[in-house]
């Protein structure tokens, strides 16, 4: 068991989930901000005055980008982290140096840079870099190359205060434009693999943002993923791991930082000069962030290296984040003001901001108590007590756990029901309610953290759980349900059927002040057609939930789901993707533990006995199953001799594969006019 002793005195472990003791640490904050600095205190007290009302939106930004370092440091000093937070910002600062030489070096001068004898350039080049300690062996590392660069820049600022012909300037500047020369002659080599050299991509037109291939042309309705935009798969581990902390920094870099100027389309949209909001050429509003979060005024404390004031800025009007954010929610990238070049990858850094501050010594910590406690949230700085009145939310999606944090802070008492059942988490994670025992604090995220294909389903989540990909990371759902379990005036019960287990008239009996129904789309769409649910066909939300919730495509599992090729996903909506990507990666499992139970029972058994417990009909499935688990297995072991992940794009291609068959053109699904990245990903898998 870890121990948390908080590093502000007065304090213990069990106070963090108290409010009165939360409204106690708030005042602490306030003291400590006012003795640090007064004028800022001063504004910010009129921002909690008002909540911000009436306040030029330019203004309320730079009040919270002032504020939030100084949350941030005392939110680490709280939990004893300022030296991780330290090494976080270093970190960040090592790296930005790519940036600066970015855009100092390489668009200012690299770019327009004109070269005649490349060969010449570099040779003299490698010339100036020995001369400034860097061998060839050392100029393939940008970093390297971008810190010495920049160095040079410096001195070639602090030179400028002299003479214009200080001949250390000119020889500077000479070495300068040798350099200028040898980056320009290898431009083309380094476009493909520095950061400092990559440009913004023009945004394909409205009918061009996948990239297709026609491969038939007896059938030119037929459309597949381009081939050098193929991706295997193998299973149901996480597919998309979020890119690195670099890949992030750039997408930080590219974006131009709105929100003092209230141009932060990404968060308060677009709109006309009328005051109507734009839409695009898909006819789509670009609304931008449904929850108007703080997006620009993030990436500021990202660019500064400052995690915890970050996440901070974005559990203003987002507490429940990590049930967004990368590969869950885009209306914010619509809205970028890049309209006519790729959008900066927004969902990217949010998500980035969490991980950030859940990879620091009690970073889940961290985040749950910002969700309950955070003094840039003029209208809730910290959660109030019960205030005796409970409520009745019944679902436990997206809405339904939001709908309960938010009431939770509010002093309400919440019961939330789903139908799903909806797994125990441990007592040490959660605390023992009844007996008013106090979870056991989590020093490292990573001890609650399991892959994706091994991670036991909660049930918890709604379609976050059974309904999507494993391009989602559902570890987040752990985040947000222990959160909510963790508080004192909250119950969760799965098993139970609003309308049937559980009525109206029972809530009001139970005394429940008020009900509240989030059930979203739960119930399959089922379509007005003759035999639209005879054997071989089912419906899309169906099978997910048969997938995800038996746990059917895992090794161990004997859930009964049985899927054959080739399979047809009728409709263009988000559901229709998702069922044709995990249908697809699931067919492979599903033959492959075919053949090895089999293989099992044969030697137990023999293969008569085994064979006998099946009717014509069942070993001709069988037969089909056993045939293509030899070739997957085949697939694997090859793969293994020569160092390679498998692809069984082939073998599932020869079997007929699996196919979304829509009624109207691609760019009029819903799948593509939302999310079009999803259809992308979706056939990059096969489909």
């Amino acid at each position: 068991m870890a121990t948390l002793t908080l590093g502000i005195t007065g304090f213990s472990y069990g106070d963090l989930f108290d409010p009165l003791r939360l409204r106690d640490l708030f005042n602490l904050f306030h003291e400590e901000l006012g003795r640090s600095d007064a004028e800022l205190t001063s504004r910010y007290d009129e921002y909690l005055r008002t909540h911000g009302e009436g306040l030029a939106p330019e203004m309320l930004s730079q009040l919270l980008v002032e504020v939030a370092p100084h949350v941030s440091r005392f939110v680490a000093k709280l939990f004893s982290v300022q030296a991780e937070a330290g090494v976080a910002k270093s970190a960040t600062e090592h790296d930005w140096v790519v940036f600066r030489f970015k855009d100092e070096f390489i668009k200012r001068r690299v770019l327009k840079k004109v070269v005649a004898d490349a060969a010449a350039a570099i040779a003299e080049g490698e010339v100036v870099w020995r001369k400034h300690g860097l061998g060839v062996e050392k100029l393939e590392g940008e970093r390297v190359v971008a810190e010495t660069v920049c160095a040079l820049l410096d001195r070639e600022t602090q030179l400028k205060t002299g003479a214009a012909e200080d001949p250390a300037l000119v020889a500077l500047r000479a070495d300068l434009s040798k350099i200028e020369s040898w980056l320009a002659a290898r431009k083309p080599e380094l476009q493909a693999r520095w950061r400092s050299f990559r440009t913004a991509e023009p945004l394909p037109d409205a009918d061009h943002l996948v990239p297709l291939k026609r491969p038939s042309q007896t059938n030119p309705e037929l459309m597949v993923a381009a081939p050098h935009h193929h991706r295997a798969r193998d299973g149901f581990k996480l597919t998309d791991r979020r890119g690195t902390k670099i890949g992030v920094l750039a997408e930080v870099d590219y974006c131009l930082y709105c929100h003092d100027r209230n141009k932060d389309s990404c968060s308060k949209g677009l709109h006309e000069k009328s005051g109507a909001v734009k839409k695009n050429a898909l006819g789509v509003e670009l609304d931008g962030c449904p929850l108007a979060e703080k997006i620009s005024e993030m990436h500021a404390m990202k660019r500064q290296g400052d995690p915890i004031a970050a996440l901070a800025l974005i559990c203003i009007d987002n507490p429940m984040m990590p049930g967004t954010g990368h590969r869950i929610c885009n209306d914010c990238m619509k809205a970028c003001v890049f309209q006519k070049q790729q959008p900066v990858n927004i969902p990217l850094i949010e998500t980035s901001a969490l991980t950030d501050v859940l990879e620091l010594p009690w970073g889940f910590e961290i985040y749950g108590l910002l969700s309950r406690w955070n003094p840039l949230n003029a209208r809730r700085p910290y959660a109030l007590p019960y205030r005796g009145k409970d409520i009745l939310v019944v679902g436990m999606g997206p809405a339904g756990y939001t709908l309960c944090h938010h009431l939770l802070n509010e002093g309400f008492g919440v019961i939330g029901i789903d139908g799903l059942k909806l797994e125990p988490l441990s007592s040490s994670l959660v605390g023992e309610q009844v007996h008013g025992t106090l979870p056991e604090p989590v020093r490292e995220f990573a001890t609650l953290y399991g892959e994706l294909d091994d991670r036991v389903m909660l049930g918890f989540g709604g379609v976050s759980e059974y309904g999507i990909t494993v391009r989602w990371d559902k570890n987040f759902l752990t985040i947000v349900y222990a959160s909510l379990l963790r508080r004192h005036t909250f119950r969760c019960y799965g098993g139970v059927r609003f309308g049937g287990t559980l009525t109206l008239d029972d809530a009001w009996k139970l005394g429940f002040d008020h009900v509240a129904i989030a059930v979203g789309a739960g119930k399959p769409t089922v379509i007005d057609m003759e035999n639209n649910l005879i054997r071989g066909i089912r419906q899309a939300s169906d099978f997910l939930m048969a997938l995800q919730l038996t746990g059917a495509y895992k090794k161990s599992s004997i859930a009964n789901l049985q899927v054959r090729l080739p399979a047809v996903v009728i409709g263009g909506g988000l559901t229709a993707i998702d069922t044709a990507t995990e249908l697809l990666a699931y067919y492979v499992v599903q033959v492959e533990k075919t053949l090895n139970r089999y293989e099992k029972l044969v030697d137990d058994f023999g293969a008569e006995r085994v064979l006998g417990a099946f009717d014509i009909e069942e070993k001709e499935v069988l037969a089909e199953f056993l045939a293509h688990g030899r070739l997957i297995r085949g697939e694997r072991e090859q793969a293994e001799r020569e160092k390679r992940d498998p692809d069984f794009q082939t073998l599932l291609d020869e079997w007929g594969g699996v196919t979304i068959a829509y009624r109207k053109r691609l760019t009029d699904a819903p799948a593509y006019r939302l999310n079009h990245e999803e259809v992308e990903k979706c056939l990059e898998e096969g489909v």
